[in-house]
C-alpha cells in the first residue's frame, strides 16, 4: 500500500455550543486505534471519509474531530481551512478492551447533537470499509528480526 503525506488545515471555533460526557463502543474505539496505528506515523493523523454524511473524521491519538466536507470553510492569517463541527475526546485509560470508552463530546455549532447521533451510526461502517480495503490490498511483508535479550551481567561472566 502506498503512503503519502496530506496536509490539511482545520480551525477550531473560539466558542463551544455545548459539551457532554458520553461513551463510544469498545468495537468502535478499537477499530479507530487499529487504523490509526497502521496509518499514521508517530504524532500523525488518520483521515476517515464518512461518505453517507459528507463528513471527514480526523483521528489523532487523543481526539477525533469532524468537519463538514461541503461547508464551513474559514480564512485566518492568509491560510484557509475547514471548521471543526464537533469533537470526541475519548478517555485514554480503560479497564477492559470490551467495555465502552467514556468520551467527552464537544459541539461547536447548534444542531450538532443530531449530527452526533448520526455519526455514531455511520462512522462504524466507514471504519469497517477501511479495514476491509487494507485486508484486500494485503499487508507489506514484515521486515525485522527478533533478537534474544542478553543480560549484560550474564555476558560479562563468559
Amino acid at each position: 500500500m502506498s503512503r503519502y503525506l496530506v496536509r490539511e488545515t482545520f480551525f477550531r471555533p473560539d466558542t463551544e455550543f455545548a459539551r457532554e460526557t458520553s461513551a463510544i463502543s469498545a468495537g468502535l474505539h478499537n477499530r479507530l486505534r487499529l487504523l490509526l496505528g497502521r496509518a499514521a506515523r508517530p504524532g500523525g493523523s488518520l483521515f476517515v471519509p464518512i461518505r453517507s454524511m459528507q463528513y471527514l473524521a480526523v483521528v489523532e491519538h487523543d481526539e477525533i474531530v469532524f468537519v463538514d466536507a461541503l461547508g464551513g470553510y474559514a480564512h485566518q492569517d492568509g491560510e484557509g481551512g475547514r471548521l471543526i463541527r464537533l469533537a470526541w475526546r475519548p478517555a485514554l485509560g480503560r479497564e477492559s478492551l470490551s467495555a465502552p470508552v467514556p468520551c467527552e463530546m464537544i459541539y461547536y455549532f447548534s444542531g450538532s447533537k443530531e449530527i452526533q447521533k448520526r455519526l455514531m451510526t455511520d462512522i462504524g461502517p466507514a471504519l469497517q470499509r477501511m479495514l476491509e480495503r487494507q485486508s484486500a490490498e494485503g499487508s507489506a511483508a514484515w521486515e525485522g528480526r527478533v533478537l534474544p535479550f542478553r543480560n549484560p551481567r550474564q555476558q560479562s561472566s563468559h
